[in-house]
């Protein structure tokens, strides 16, 4: 989801002369993301570094599990205990986010989430990880880096301005996508020449120099402290409070939700769906050329950014991602695969930027990490339901129908992409969410 803006009711009916003097305001802080901007680069570049790290592990730890155990399911759990602390845990992390150093939140999580990825590396130098060691080794690396997501975002408005927002989102999309772009081919190579024990231990390196980076920037960079003493419990109110204020912005968050459990199909299924007819090597490269979709989008939305027209670009783009997923699935053709997983990642920055742009605006800044943590929370439980039930779905479908795995999994995306491309087109009957848009330039920004 997006990150948020200062929002002031009060305002709108300030005197002409107080409005002559927030633009002035506005105009004076136009000039600081110029230096700003570079220390956003720098920790950018940690998360970045980060983003490949995890892949490497993601990619190994799917193909391991599968090998071993030949189900959707078992990679479906792990993927589940991976991303379920992250949603738990970002509402708290949000408020510690409004109230504690975010950047040293950052490091904290950055360094302890290694230590998951280590407790796999000894059960794997002793022998071999069983099932139930790498749920619990990347349960405890999720629970910290929880820490990093609301505090990285809040941060992002710290440094920046509203006219740079996009351009932000478009960089921060590039970092995420580049799990899936560069990753994967790497982590199939490394495969061939090693084993798992490799990708972890790269991973974990990456953390230090992802918190190195982090580090620097807060050095150079003030530090915001809390204003107030306000219990945990009084924050997640405040929070909520801001969340739920305007009726678009609370059904854009139920929408995500809807959303997320569909596209959580493709993201948990694809590996087992080309597992079934292919080697690791061929999966890398199929999701490295997959994910080249997201980094064509999210560079050109880097560059150019979005103006206009949020909600019918959000809404399209989301179409298209859904159709996408149904012929992701179609044939066991690794070509038809690649193209189609073109287009649906080519999408999702659209769609992630659009989500951005209108909640950001939306709700105050001084309130950032709080409503981070409850939009992380409200709008990807969709992932824990997709994450809980495609795998196992996958795997009835295949046991009921005698087919693979991989042929039980295509079904379960192809479904699920024709009823997200049935939510995207409900989407445009919603004037609450067109709002947002108009709401925004009514918005002073302090």
């Amino acid at each position: 989801m997006g990150l948020i803006i200062t929002y002031d009711k009060s305002h709108i009916f300030k005197s002409l002369t107080d409005n002559l003097s927030v633009n002035k305001t506005y105009r004076e802080r136009n000039v600081k993301p110029k230096t700003n901007y570079g220390k956003f680069l720098l920790i950018w570049s940690g998360e970045l570094v980060s983003a490949i790290g995890g892949g490497l592990t993601s990619f190994g730890l799917g193909v391991y599990v599968f090998k071993n155990t030949g189900s959707a399911g078992s990679m479906a759990l792990v993927t589940l205990l991976a991303f379920l602390p992250t949603m738990l845990i970002s509402v708290p992390a949000g408020v510690l986010a409004d109230r504690y150093d975010r950047r040293l939140l950052m490091i904290a999580g950055d360094g302890l989430s290694a230590l998951g990825l280590v407790y796999i590396l000894v059960c794997m130098l002793s022998g071999g990880a069983a099932l139930y060691q790498i749920c619990i080794g990347v349960f405890v690396s999720s629970v910290f880096s929880s820490l990093i997501g609301p505090s990285y975002r809040a941060t992002v408005t710290d440094l920046l301005t509203r006219e740079e927002y996009s351009k932000a989102s478009g960089m921060m999309s590039v970092a995420g996508s580049a799990r899936y772009l560069i990753s994967p081919i790497i982590a199939g190579i490394l495969l061939t020449v090693s084993d798992i024990k490799l990708l972890l231990l790269i991973d974990i390196c990456t953390f230090f120099l992802t918190a190195a980076c982090t580090a620097v920037v807060r050095e150079g960079f003030k530090s915001k402290t809390a204003e107030n003493k306000m219990t945990l419990w009084e924050s997640f109110k405040e929070g909520w409070s801001a969340v739920t204020e305007k009726r678009g912005v609370v059904i854009l968050i139920v929408v995500s939700s809807v959303m997320t459990c569909f596209m959580g199909a493709i993201q948990i299924l694809s590996e087992p769906m080309i597992l079934d007819f292919a080697d690791s090597i061929v999966l890398g490269a199929a999701e490295t050329i997959c994910a080249c979709g997201m980094l064509v989008s999210s560079v050109i939305l880097g560059i150019r950014g979005l103006k206009k027209h949020f909600t019918k670009v959000l809404s399209a783009s989301l179409i298209l991602a859904g159709l996408a997923m149904v012929g992701f699935g179609l044939k066991e053709n690794i070509y038809m695969i690649c193209c189609f997983g073109f287009l649906f990642f080519f999408m999702l920055p659209f769609a992630n930027n659009c989500l951005d742009y209108l909640v950001r605006t939306n709700i105050g800044a001084d309130k950032q990490g709080r409503a981070w943590g409850l939009i992380g929370l409200l709008s990807q439980t969709g992932y824990i339901v997709a994450y809980g039930c495609m795998g196992l779905l996958a795997d009835k479908i295949a046991s009921a129908r005698q087919i693979g795995v991989g042929r039980g999994a295509a079904y379960v995306i192809m479904v699920s992409g024709v009823l997200l491309a049935m939510v995207a087109v409900a989407l445009n009957f919603f004037k609450d969410v067109r709002d947002l848009e108009q709401n925004e330039k009514t918005i002073d920004y302090q």
